[in-house]
C-alpha cells in the first residue's frame, strides 16, 4: 500500500548575510611565529567576516593557527554597525579593510603589536 499524501515541503534555508567583525587575537610564542626575537607574544588587531561572531572568531583561530601562530585569547569588538553605535571613530582606511574583509571573506590582521618583557 502506497501513502500518496505529498511529502511536508523542507523549510527554505535563511541565508544570513556575512557582516564584518573587529576582533583582537593575543598570540603566545611557537616555533616560525615570526615574532620579533625577544618578543613574549602579540596583540592582533584583525577584521574577519562571518555570518556571527563565532563564525569569524573561529576562522580566525583556523587561520592564525595554519600561520603558526598560537591565539591564546580573542576579544570581540562588533560590527561597523555596532562600533559606530559605541561611539567609536572608524577612519577610511579602517573601512577600507572591512569591505576588503567582506569582499573575499577573509581574515584581514590590519596591526600587529609585539609585547616584550
Amino acid at each position: 500500500m502506497t501513502d500518496d499524501t505529498p511529502a511536508e515541503p523542507k523549510p527554505e534555508k535563511i541565508k544570513r548575510p556575512q557582516q564584518v567583525f573587529t576582533l583582537v587575537v593575543e598570540v603566545g610564542r611557537k616555533t616560525g611565529d615570526g615574532l620579533p626575537k625577544d618578543a613574549t607574544g602579540a596583540a592582533l588587531m584583525i577584521y574577519a567576516s562571518g555570518v556571527d561572531e563565532a563564525e569569524a572568531v573561529r576562522e580566525t583561530v583556523a587561520i592564525l593557527k595554519e600561520a603558526d601562530l598560537a591565539p591564546l585569547d580573542v576579544s570581540g569588538y562588533g560590527t561597523l554597525d555596532e562600533r559606530l553605535a559605541a561611539g567609536d571613530e572608524i577612519d577610511d582606511e579602517e573601512r577600507g579593510l572591512m569591505d576588503r574583509a567582506l569582499a573575499e571573506n577573509a581574515v584581514i590582521v590590519a596591526q600587529m603589536t609585539p609585547f616584550f618583557d
